[in-house]
């Protein structure tokens, strides 16, 4: 069992999820191997709300390349959380 504090790794703020928080639509980065129902248990821990529906999405790591040296950016996952 992980903890709240394992799930939810940071908030994501740009412009977009500024708007979605109007309507209600909160977004975090999360443990890219955590569950929609880890995440939504997560969340109504921590800040005391109740949540509504949990949307994921994962993203792998890019390649990327610095003079003759390749590597490969972290894969990470992301999750809008509606609340009520």
């Amino acid at each position: 069992m992980l903890y709240a504090e394992d799930v939810i790794i940071k908030p994501i703020m740009t412009e977009k999820t500024y708007t979605n928080i109007a309507e209600g639509k909160y977004t975090f980065e999360v443990a890219i191997n955590s569950t929609k129902l880890e995440i939504k248990n997560a969340v109504e821990q921590l800040f005391n709300v109740k949540v509504l529906k949990v949307n994921t999405m994962r993203y792998d790591g890019k390649n990327k390349r610095v003079g003759v040296h390749q590597g490969k950016t972290k894969a990470w996952k992301k999750a809008i959380v509606q609340i009520d």
